[in-house]
């Protein structure tokens, strides 16, 4: 693990996988030795991955019975609670309220952010989607964690061409929302970039020949969309402006450097009054996350 994870995430020292064995035993049946005398997963495993966020989310979250349909987005826990951790700093900038009220743009049928925020920092949580399949899995995970059933809410949204329309209410606040945006531009693309991904473990493993399924997985709605993450944070930003009383900071991950140079110049012609960007580090890779305020 990257020392370059959040000072308050419990896993920038690593994690011990004899302990999440013992809180989710199935993981066991993917140990291995990694090498180096310790025990360790085939990351090119999706079951093995899996496994490995259901026994983090148990061990470290008491967030039991975690688990997601064959072939959806399976996000890597440490990254995911990081992002939460930076918006917790953001959002503590800027207010003082003892309830916190998150919007999760995209939760897919993981639900990785109202999860985690609920489980952390005991916020209002609404996760909205286009798909009722993602949606209801989501649903299903929180029937195993009656606790969080208050702190988190479900929206569908009926139109995949907006963002914060139909989700949103006229009466409502958001002290932040966040984002996992859709980050290529076709289907095409998305399998290209796991052939990429799956050559660059096989090589690590030191074999020949690359398994080119996708270990993180991933579906239609999660992976692409048209015009990619590029076009969708323009989407975003622009009816951004039309919720800018009801919105205290949103927020979004941010995977190609490239998109940022004109997503802020576009909230600077939108009169956003505060742009961040915030950078993390997880060992060689670096994600960014995108803030911006109309207050």
């Amino acid at each position: 693990m990257s020392k370059a994870l959040h000072p308050r995430n419990k896993h920038k020292n690593g994690y011990s996988f004899p302990q999440l064995g013992k809180s989710h035993p199935p993981l066991n049946a993917h140990l291995r030795d990694n090498g180096h005398g310790a025990s360790g997963i085939d990351f090119s495993d999706a079951s093995a991955v899996t496994a490995l966020n259901t026994a983090l989310l148990a061990d470290s979250y008491n967030i039991k019975g975690w688990s997601i349909p064959e072939g959806a987005l399976c996000p890597p826990i440490p990254g995911r609670v990081d992002y939460i951790h930076y918006v917790a700093d953001l959002v503590a900038e800027t207010t003082s309220a003892k309830t916190i009220r998150m919007l999760d743009v995209g939760t897919g049928a993981n639900g990785i952010y109202p999860l985690l925020a609920s489980s952390v920092y005991g916020w209002q949580c609404v996760g909205a989607d286009i798909s009722p399949d993602s949606l209801a899995n989501v649903k299903a995970v929180l029937k195993n964690n009656p606790e969080l059933q208050p702190l988190c809410e479900l929206r569908l949204q009926p139109d995949k061409h907006v963002v914060f329309s139909n989700i949103i209410q006229p009466d409502e606040y958001f002290d932040v929302t966040v984002c996992n945006p859709p980050f290529h531009a076709s289907a095409d693309e998305a399998r290209a970039s796991a052939v990429r991904k799956a050559s660059g473990l096989a090589r690590n493993r030191g074999d020949k020949a690359a398994d080119t399924s996708l270990n993180f997985g991933g579906m239609e709605n999660e992976l692409w969309c048209n015009g990619g993450e590029a076009l969708f944070l323009k989407k975003m930003a622009k009816e951004s402006l039309l919720f800018a009383r009801q919105v205290g900071w949103f927020t979004s991950l941010v995977s190609k450097s490239d998109t940022l140079k004109p997503l802020k110049k576009q909230l600077t012609k939108l009169k956003a009054t505060d742009i961040r960007e915030i950078e993390m580090v997880q060992g060689k890779k670096i994600t960014r996350i995108i803030a911006w305020t109309f207050r």
